[in-house]
Protein backbone atom coordinates (compact mmCIF):
# COMPACT_ATOMS: atom_id res chain seq x y z
CA UNK A 1 0.00 0.00 0.00
CA UNK A 2 1.57 3.38 -1.36
CA UNK A 3 1.83 6.35 0.22
CA UNK A 4 -1.25 8.58 -0.40
CA UNK A 5 -0.56 11.74 -1.50
CA UNK A 6 -3.68 13.22 -1.82
CA UNK A 7 -4.41 12.62 2.05
CA UNK A 8 -1.49 13.89 2.88
CA UNK A 9 -2.25 17.06 1.60
CA UNK A 10 -5.92 16.91 2.64
CA UNK A 11 -7.44 17.24 -0.97
CA UNK A 12 -10.05 15.27 -2.41
CA UNK A 13 -8.73 13.10 -5.50
CA UNK A 14 -10.76 15.85 -7.98
CA UNK A 15 -8.76 18.53 -6.15
CA UNK A 16 -8.16 21.61 -8.48
CA UNK A 17 -4.51 23.73 -8.94
CA UNK A 18 -6.22 26.07 -6.40
CA UNK A 19 -7.29 23.92 -4.18
CA UNK A 20 -3.68 22.10 -3.71
CA UNK A 21 -2.15 25.73 -3.67
CA UNK A 22 -4.70 26.62 -0.76
CA UNK A 23 -4.23 23.44 1.29
CA UNK A 24 -0.14 23.49 0.21
CA UNK A 25 0.06 26.42 2.02
CA UNK A 26 -1.55 25.89 4.78
CA UNK A 27 0.27 22.83 5.98
CA UNK A 28 3.90 23.98 4.81
CA UNK A 29 3.23 26.73 7.17
CA UNK A 30 2.50 24.90 9.79
CA UNK A 31 5.37 22.36 9.57
CA UNK A 32 7.72 23.99 8.27
CA UNK A 33 11.03 23.05 10.24
CA UNK A 34 11.84 26.32 11.41
CA UNK A 35 8.24 26.80 12.92
CA UNK A 36 8.70 23.60 14.74
CA UNK A 37 11.98 23.92 16.88
CA UNK A 38 10.78 21.31 19.14
CA UNK A 39 9.83 18.55 17.49
CA UNK A 40 12.12 19.56 14.23
CA UNK A 41 12.87 15.67 12.85
CA UNK A 42 8.82 15.05 12.86
CA UNK A 43 8.26 18.41 11.44
CA UNK A 44 11.01 18.09 8.80
CA UNK A 45 9.34 14.34 7.32
CA UNK A 46 5.82 16.22 7.45
CA UNK A 47 6.79 18.87 5.82
CA UNK A 48 8.96 16.62 2.64
CA UNK A 49 5.58 14.73 2.61
CA UNK A 50 3.66 17.74 2.12
CA UNK A 51 5.34 19.09 -0.40
CA UNK A 52 6.33 15.98 -2.29
CA UNK A 53 2.66 15.35 -2.35
CA UNK A 54 2.46 18.33 -3.79
CA UNK A 55 4.75 18.41 -6.31
CA UNK A 56 3.21 14.98 -7.35
CA UNK A 57 -0.20 16.06 -7.77
CA UNK A 58 0.58 19.86 -8.88
CA UNK A 59 1.99 18.13 -12.30
CA UNK A 60 -0.17 17.08 -14.56
CA UNK A 61 2.50 14.33 -16.00
CA UNK A 62 3.05 12.67 -12.35
CA UNK A 63 -0.28 13.36 -10.96
CA UNK A 64 -1.67 11.09 -14.08
CA UNK A 65 0.99 8.10 -13.39
CA UNK A 66 0.35 8.50 -9.71
CA UNK A 67 -3.23 7.84 -10.57
CA UNK A 68 -2.72 5.14 -12.85
CA UNK A 69 0.09 2.89 -10.92
CA UNK A 70 0.76 4.72 -7.76
CA UNK A 71 3.39 5.40 -5.80
CA UNK A 72 5.79 3.00 -6.96
CA UNK A 73 4.76 3.51 -10.63
CA UNK A 74 6.04 7.02 -10.05
CA UNK A 75 9.16 5.83 -8.90
CA UNK A 76 9.95 2.69 -11.19
CA UNK A 77 10.35 5.12 -14.47
CA UNK A 78 8.93 2.26 -16.05
CA UNK A 79 5.29 4.24 -16.79
CA UNK A 80 7.25 7.50 -17.54
CA UNK A 81 6.16 9.27 -20.52
CA UNK A 82 8.59 9.03 -23.91
CA UNK A 83 9.75 12.84 -22.55
CA UNK A 84 10.79 11.49 -19.71
CA UNK A 85 12.88 7.84 -20.53
CA UNK A 86 16.44 10.16 -21.08
CA UNK A 87 15.84 12.44 -18.20
CA UNK A 88 13.52 11.76 -15.02
CA UNK A 89 11.47 13.85 -13.25
CA UNK A 90 14.39 15.06 -10.78
CA UNK A 91 17.51 15.67 -13.41
CA UNK A 92 19.25 12.40 -12.80
CA UNK A 93 20.27 9.67 -15.25
CA UNK A 94 18.25 6.92 -16.99
CA UNK A 95 15.86 4.92 -15.41
CA UNK A 96 15.85 6.34 -11.44
CA UNK A 97 12.76 7.47 -11.77
CA UNK A 98 10.59 10.55 -9.40
CA UNK A 99 12.71 11.21 -6.27
CA UNK A 100 12.39 13.58 -3.76
CA UNK A 101 14.95 15.56 -1.16
CA UNK A 102 14.35 18.27 1.40
CA UNK A 103 16.00 20.43 -1.21
CA UNK A 104 13.22 20.14 -2.90
CA UNK A 105 11.15 20.79 -0.48
CA UNK A 106 12.38 24.39 0.51
CA UNK A 107 12.24 25.28 -2.96
CA UNK A 108 8.77 24.93 -3.30
CA UNK A 109 8.19 26.78 -0.43
CA UNK A 110 10.44 29.84 -1.63
CA UNK A 111 8.22 29.63 -4.98
CA UNK A 112 5.06 30.30 -2.54
CA UNK A 113 6.86 32.24 0.43
CA UNK A 114 9.50 34.05 -1.12
CA UNK A 115 12.69 34.78 1.73
CA UNK A 116 15.26 31.64 -0.07
CA UNK A 117 17.96 32.61 -1.60
CA UNK A 118 18.98 29.77 -3.78
CA UNK A 119 15.86 27.23 -2.43
CA UNK A 120 17.17 25.59 0.20
CA UNK A 121 16.87 26.64 4.09
CA UNK A 122 19.54 24.27 5.37
CA UNK A 123 22.51 22.77 4.37
CA UNK A 124 22.48 19.74 2.15
CA UNK A 125 25.88 18.49 1.60
CA UNK A 126 28.07 18.52 -1.46
CA UNK A 127 26.98 22.11 -2.83
CA UNK A 128 27.85 24.60 0.21
CA UNK A 129 25.09 25.71 2.55
CA UNK A 130 22.55 27.11 -0.48
CA UNK A 131 20.53 29.94 0.58
CA UNK A 132 18.60 29.95 3.80
CA UNK A 133 15.07 31.72 5.39
CA UNK A 134 15.35 35.34 6.12
CA UNK A 135 14.99 35.79 9.94
CA UNK A 136 12.94 38.47 11.00
CA UNK A 137 14.09 41.47 12.73
CA UNK A 138 15.66 41.18 16.41
CA UNK A 139 12.88 42.47 19.00
CA UNK A 140 15.50 44.85 21.46
CA UNK A 141 14.77 45.41 25.13
CA UNK A 142 17.06 47.17 27.86
CA UNK A 143 17.37 44.80 31.45
CA UNK A 144 17.79 47.36 34.29
CA UNK A 145 20.47 46.00 36.66
CA UNK A 146 21.82 47.48 39.72
CA UNK A 147 25.74 47.10 40.60
CA UNK A 148 25.02 44.83 43.42
CA UNK A 149 23.06 42.45 41.32
CA UNK A 150 25.82 42.73 38.82
CA UNK A 151 28.07 41.73 41.38
CA UNK A 152 26.16 38.83 43.31
CA UNK A 153 24.40 37.17 40.20
CA UNK A 154 20.36 37.50 39.80
CA UNK A 155 17.04 35.10 38.35
CA UNK A 156 15.17 37.81 36.57
CA UNK A 157 11.38 37.25 35.08
CA UNK A 158 10.51 39.31 32.29
CA UNK A 159 7.15 39.09 30.54
CA UNK A 160 7.48 39.20 26.75
CA UNK A 161 4.86 40.01 24.21
CA UNK A 162 5.41 38.97 20.69
CA UNK A 163 3.58 38.42 17.55
CA UNK A 164 3.24 35.06 16.00
CA UNK A 165 1.42 33.32 12.99
CA UNK A 166 -0.72 30.41 12.87
CA UNK A 167 -1.31 27.68 10.67
CA UNK A 168 -2.80 30.10 7.89
CA UNK A 169 -0.34 32.98 8.78
CA UNK A 170 -3.28 35.01 10.50
CA UNK A 171 -1.04 37.17 12.86
CA UNK A 172 -1.84 37.20 16.79
CA UNK A 173 0.15 38.27 19.80
CA UNK A 174 1.11 36.55 22.97
CA UNK A 175 2.89 36.55 26.10
CA UNK A 176 5.22 34.55 27.96
CA UNK A 177 7.48 34.99 30.92
CA UNK A 178 10.92 34.53 30.51
CA UNK A 179 13.29 33.96 32.97
CA UNK A 180 17.01 35.47 33.08
CA UNK A 181 19.77 34.36 35.18
CA UNK A 182 22.41 37.48 34.90
CA UNK A 183 25.56 36.58 35.65
CA UNK A 184 28.32 37.44 38.03
CA UNK A 185 30.41 40.27 36.92
CA UNK A 186 28.14 40.81 33.33
CA UNK A 187 28.73 44.60 32.23
CA UNK A 188 26.74 47.38 30.82
CA UNK A 189 25.40 46.56 27.20
CA UNK A 190 25.74 42.74 27.65
CA UNK A 191 23.38 41.16 25.45
CA UNK A 192 21.14 38.04 26.19
CA UNK A 193 19.52 36.32 23.62
CA UNK A 194 16.47 33.93 23.02
CA UNK A 195 16.82 32.71 19.80
CA UNK A 196 13.46 33.02 17.73
CA UNK A 197 11.58 34.24 20.50
CA UNK A 198 11.01 37.42 18.82
CA UNK A 199 8.17 38.63 16.26
CA UNK A 200 7.03 36.38 13.49
CA UNK A 201 6.52 37.36 9.82
CA UNK A 202 5.29 36.39 6.50
CA UNK A 203 8.35 34.37 4.29
CA UNK A 204 10.60 34.17 7.39
CA UNK A 205 12.07 32.52 10.53
CA UNK A 206 11.31 33.97 13.86
CA UNK A 207 13.30 37.09 15.17
CA UNK A 208 15.36 36.74 18.00
CA UNK A 209 14.66 38.42 21.24
CA UNK A 210 17.74 40.01 23.05
CA UNK A 211 17.96 41.53 26.44
CA UNK A 212 20.51 44.30 26.66
CA UNK A 213 22.13 44.86 30.33
CA UNK A 214 21.47 48.58 31.47
CA UNK A 215 23.57 48.86 34.60
CA UNK A 216 22.31 51.61 37.45
CA UNK A 217 24.99 54.18 39.03
CA UNK A 218 25.37 53.28 42.05
CA UNK A 219 25.47 55.76 45.15
CA UNK A 220 28.92 54.80 46.07
CA UNK A 221 30.69 52.88 43.98
CA UNK A 222 31.57 53.50 40.56
CA UNK A 223 32.81 50.75 38.60
CA UNK A 224 35.68 50.88 36.02
CA UNK A 225 36.05 47.33 33.55
CA UNK A 226 36.17 44.68 36.55
CA UNK A 227 37.51 47.05 39.11
CA UNK A 228 35.49 49.03 41.48
CA UNK A 229 36.25 52.56 42.77
CA UNK A 230 34.91 54.69 46.20
CA UNK A 231 36.09 58.05 46.93
CA UNK A 232 37.01 58.14 50.61
CA UNK A 233 37.18 61.52 52.96
CA UNK A 234 39.64 61.10 55.52
CA UNK A 235 40.60 63.86 58.13
CA UNK A 236 44.14 65.27 58.27
CA UNK A 237 44.77 63.44 61.72
CA UNK A 238 43.70 60.43 60.14
CA UNK A 239 46.30 60.82 57.24
CA UNK A 240 48.46 61.50 58.84
CA UNK A 241 48.61 58.97 62.02
CA UNK A 242 46.12 56.32 60.56
CA UNK A 243 43.28 54.49 60.86
CA UNK A 244 41.27 51.25 60.34
CA UNK A 245 38.47 52.12 57.41
CA UNK A 246 35.02 49.97 57.89
CA UNK A 247 33.63 49.29 54.69
CA UNK A 248 30.57 47.15 53.53
CA UNK A 249 31.28 45.58 50.25
CA UNK A 250 28.00 44.96 47.11
CA UNK A 251 27.98 41.29 48.07
CA UNK A 252 27.40 42.33 52.02
CA UNK A 253 30.49 41.88 53.66
CA UNK A 254 32.47 43.69 56.11
CA UNK A 255 35.37 44.87 54.57
CA UNK A 256 38.05 46.02 57.10
CA UNK A 257 41.02 48.83 55.56
CA UNK A 258 44.10 49.18 57.89
CA UNK A 259 45.65 52.37 57.11
CA UNK A 260 49.53 52.96 57.91
CA UNK A 261 51.26 55.14 55.27
CA UNK A 262 50.62 58.41 55.51
CA UNK A 263 48.08 59.82 53.04
CA UNK A 264 48.44 62.44 50.73
CA UNK A 265 46.01 64.18 48.26
CA UNK A 266 45.16 62.18 45.31
CA UNK A 267 46.50 59.10 46.62
CA UNK A 268 44.78 55.69 45.76
CA UNK A 269 45.08 52.69 47.46
CA UNK A 270 44.49 49.43 45.67
CA UNK A 271 42.76 46.18 47.41
CA UNK A 272 43.61 43.20 45.83
CA UNK A 273 40.50 41.07 44.36
CA UNK A 274 37.82 43.16 45.73
CA UNK A 275 36.27 44.33 42.44
CA UNK A 276 33.65 42.93 40.49
CA UNK A 277 33.74 39.61 39.40
CA UNK A 278 35.11 38.91 36.52
CA UNK A 279 32.76 36.72 33.98
CA UNK A 280 34.84 34.98 31.92
CA UNK A 281 37.37 33.61 34.64
CA UNK A 282 35.13 32.07 37.50
CA UNK A 283 36.42 32.39 40.94
CA UNK A 284 39.00 36.06 40.10
CA UNK A 285 37.45 39.58 40.60
CA UNK A 286 39.00 42.96 39.95
CA UNK A 287 40.43 45.47 42.18
CA UNK A 288 39.11 47.72 44.63
CA UNK A 289 40.33 51.46 44.44
CA UNK A 290 40.27 53.97 46.97
CA UNK A 291 40.85 57.24 46.26
CA UNK A 292 41.29 59.82 49.16
CA UNK A 293 40.32 63.11 49.47
CA UNK A 294 41.78 64.54 52.16
CA UNK A 295 39.96 67.05 54.48
CA UNK A 296 41.87 69.88 55.82
CA UNK A 297 40.96 72.07 58.82
CA UNK A 298 39.25 75.05 57.88
CA UNK A 299 41.09 76.67 60.63
CA UNK A 300 43.54 76.37 63.50
CA UNK A 301 44.17 78.56 66.44
CA UNK A 302 47.58 79.79 67.35
CA UNK A 303 48.20 77.06 69.76
CA UNK A 304 47.59 74.53 67.45
CA UNK A 305 49.66 76.26 64.84
CA UNK A 306 52.65 76.43 67.37
CA UNK A 307 52.01 72.55 68.32
CA UNK A 308 52.35 71.24 64.65
CA UNK A 309 55.49 73.93 64.38
CA UNK A 310 56.86 71.81 66.94
CA UNK A 311 55.59 68.48 65.71
CA UNK A 312 56.61 68.86 62.70
CA UNK A 313 59.49 70.73 62.48
CA UNK A 314 61.25 67.76 64.67
CA UNK A 315 60.77 65.05 61.31
CA UNK A 316 61.50 67.88 59.03
CA UNK A 317 64.91 68.10 59.68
Amino acid sequence: MGVDYYNILKVSRNATEEDLKKSYKRLAMKWHPDKNAVNTKEAEEKFKQISEAYDVLSDSQKRQIYDSYGEEGLKSSMHAPPSSKEKDFTGGGVGRGFKFSQRDAEVIFAEFFGGLDGGIGKSSGGGGDGGRLRKAAAMEHMLPCTVEELCKGSRRKMMISRIVLDYSGKPSTVEEVLAINVKPGWKNGTKITFLEKGNHERGATPGDLIFIIDEKPHPIFKRDGNDLIIHQKISLLDALTGKNLNMKTLDGRELVVPISDIIRPGHEMVIQNEGMPISKEPGKNGNLRIKFDVKFPSRLTAEQKSDLRRILGRTSG
